[in-house]
């Protein structure tokens, strides 16, 4: 039952926020979201052997959510002051892990959401399409996988998870797609929008795996326990993590 009401809490707050927010609610969401999931992220690398990362993978985080056109300079440097720093450690092995660590922090976990403001500023309706993209897809994995699922498809990453529910995925999220954005951006060729559900789908999937790997090479269940019945934040967005660039970089070829 808290999952259920967890479930609704969190489609009900994020469908306000995306479709009525004003940008300055829209914009703390997103920061909240983005270093929620920066935080539990540091939580598997700690759990991996690994120091925590530091503040320099929240800066480089910070320059894609706040100044994404000076991102190269703004990394450049940022890199530059955490070699530095990294000179601290007593066992030299640790500095080359903690700076990946960093900044693949920053580039996981928080400018994928840059790409969710950007969709937003195209069309709320866009956004809400990449975002709802991996939940139908989840739903429509569930029943399929728990129907006919026979075939594992990553049993060392994700024992539960089958061929056929991972295609009952992603037909599920070409079906909600064609008739979502087939209603409200009519424009838009039904191929195109099929074409995007298609590797977007698939894309979330893999990041749903992706982050079930990470779990389990560092021994935990969950990323984190904000949120009852579900674990952590970054346990609910893995798929969106790897959804949104890619829903917006389709965009932009198609």
């Amino acid at each position: 039952m808290m999952r259920i009401i967890t479930a609704l809490l969190l489609a009900a707050g994020a469908s306000y926020t995306i479709f009525f927010g004003p940008p300055l609610l829209f914009k703390a969401v997103v920061v909240l979201v983005a270093f929620a999931c920066y935080w539990e992220y540091s939580g598997l690398v700690v759990a991996s052997g690994i120091p925590r990362p530091t503040v320099a993978g929240l800066l480089g985080g910070a320059v894609f959510l706040f100044a994404a056109n000076y991102a190269a300079l703004g990394l450049s440097l940022i890199c530059v002051a955490a070699l530095i720093s990294a000179l601290r450690f007593e066992n030299l092995r640790d500095v080359l892990p903690s700076v990946a660590a960093d900044f693949f922090a920053a580039i996981y976990a928080i400018l994928p959401w840059h790409f969710a403001e950007t969709l937003r500023a195209r069309s709320v309706h866009w956004l809400f399409f990449a975002l709802a993209l991996s939940w139908a897809g989840d739903s429509a994995a569930y029943y399929v996988g728990r129907t006919f699922g026979k075939n594992r498809l990553a049993p060392i990453i994700s024992p539960k998870k089958s061929w056929e529910g991972a295609i009952g995925s992603v037909l599920g999220s070409v079906v909600f797609g064609v008739i979502y954005l087939g209603y409200f951006d009519p424009q838009v060729p039904k191929w195109k929008v099929a074409v995007i559900a298609v590797v977007a789908n698939i894309a979330g999937q893999l990041g749903d795996l992706a982050e079930s790997a990470m779990k389990r090479g560092a021994g935990v269940k969950d990323s984190g326990n904000i949120l009852p019945g579900h674990g952590g934040m970054l346990d609910r967005v893995d798929s969106s993590l790897f959804a949104l660039p890619v829903v917006y970089g389709l965009t932009l070829i198609l």
